[in-house]
This record gives structure tokens, C-alpha cells and sequence, in this order.
């Protein structure tokens, strides 16, 4: 096997294992390989692995990458970076899935410059589920106004939530976004992602009810920092 190969295989075990333990089947957890700052031919490598789904960052840097890997056409391509206003028309073109939407000047910009030609753009809110002042995300009090924004945005579907909790508490805030997920689900029957755990903490996130975990150091090597 390949060093990524052989990753993949780790981590995908290291999923099953923690489904078993949450009584959930595997299927419902999605491997979401992030890819910020590394080649395209690690992707590939990747994906020869059977790793469809990828996280990028840096919007310049994905954008490159991604026509460079445009035969790969069965790569489903997820935005995962902090949103600035002028990147959204980027965004809205080249990728599938966004995941750190937390302002409704930003779901309005992404609907408005995805074409209606394309499916909606799948969106994920970016929560800031503990409060800590130099995080993304939303706070809990607002995101009733920004799911309310999105539902009335053609071009963009709600899947879910995204969270990325502090590291000291991490299990609290799972069980944090597990029951906002929960509660919102009811009203919202197009939610079905729950985006939370990384490589440290997978299991921990599978227990709580993770639909899908981000992983990349653990996949593609030590990070290249920007």
C-alpha cells in the first residue's frame, strides 16, 4: 500500500469501529479528506483509494487544483475555509458543499452567484457552539435568522451543521450541537449533516452523532502551514 492508502485504511477502520460502538452503521458517516495545502497528486492517490469526498481552505489553491483534477469527475469538492464576501462567486462555481456559512450577507452572495443552470449549492452552518471569541461560527441565539435566509434561497439547499469545538471540552459541545442538530432537523427535513470530529477525536464525535468527520494530517501527513 501507499503511506495514503494505508491511511485511509486506518481511518476508515477507526470509523467502523466507532459506529459499532454507537450501534450506528458505518454508511451513515461520510469521510470528508482535507486537502488544504496539498498536492494534487496526493489527491489522486487518494482518490485511486476509493476517497471521493474533499475539504479545501484556500480558495486560489483549490480553485487550481481542482481543474487540474477535473477527470476525476465523481470528486465531490467541499469549501470548508472562512468565507470572505469577495470569494463567494468562487465558491458558488466550483465547489458542491460549503461548510462554514455563519452570515446571511454570505447566503445571500453564495445564492445569488450560483448559476440556476447548477444543483443548489449544499450549505452547512459554521456554529460556534462554545462561545470562544476568536472562533467562526454563529452563535446558537442567531441561526434561527440564517436558516431562514437560506430556506428562501433557490439556489441553495440547508444540509446541516458544522462545528469545531474547543479541544478541552469537547465532548459537552457535541452533545451541544447533537441536540441543536436534533431540534432543528424537526422544522428542516432537508438537514442531514452533522459535521463535527477530526482526527483526534473522531469516535468521540461518531458517539454523539457525527454524520461526517474531517481529517487530514492524519490521511495526507504532517500539515504544510501558508
Amino acid at each position: 500500500m501507499t503511506p495514503i492508502k494505508d491511511n485511509l485504511a486506518k481511518i476508515n477502520l477507526q470509523i467502523f469501529n466507532a459506529c459499532e460502538l454507537a450501534k450506528r452503521p458505518s454508511s451513515q458517516v461520510t469521510l470528508l479528506a482535507v486537502s488544504k495545502t496539498k498536492t494534487s497528486a496526493m489527491i489522486e492517490q487518494a482518490y485511486l483509494a476509493g476517497q471521493r469526498e474533499f475539504g479545501e481552505n484556500y480558495i486560489q489553491e483549490a480553485v487550481e487544483k481542482i481543474a487540474e483534477l477535473q477527470s476525476l469527475s465523481d470528486i465531490t469538492w467541499h469549501f470548508i475555509g472562512p468565507i470572505q464576501s469577495n470569494k463567494t462567486r468562487l465558491i458558488a462555481d466550483n465547489f458542491a458543499w460549503v461548510h462554514s456559512v455563519d452570515r446571511i450577507k454570505v447566503a445571500k452572495r453564495l445564492n445569488d452567484h450560483r448559476s440556476s443552470q447548477d444543483t443548489p449549492l449544499n450549505v452547512c452552518l459554521q456554529v460556534n457552539i462554545s462561545g470562544e471569541e476568536s472562533k467562526s461560527g454563529i452563535a446558537v441565539k442567531d441561526i434561527k435568522a440564517l436558516v431562514d435566509c437560506i430556506e428562501h434561497c433557490p439556489h441553495l439547499t440547508l444540509r446541516g451543521l458544522m462545528a469545531i469545538p474547543e479541544k478541552n471540552a469537547s465532548e459537552e459541545s457535541f452533545e451541544k450541537m447533537k441536540q441543536l442538530y436534533t431540534q432543528l432537523k424537526k422544522d428542516h427535513p432537508s438537514m442531514d449533516t452533522l459535521s463535527m470530529g477530526m482526527s483526534g477525536d473522531l469516535s468521540d464525535a461518531i458517539v454523539k452523532g457525527s454524520t461526517m468527520v474531517r481529517v487530514g494530517s492524519a490521511i495526507f501527513g504532517a500539515r504544510e502551514d501558508k
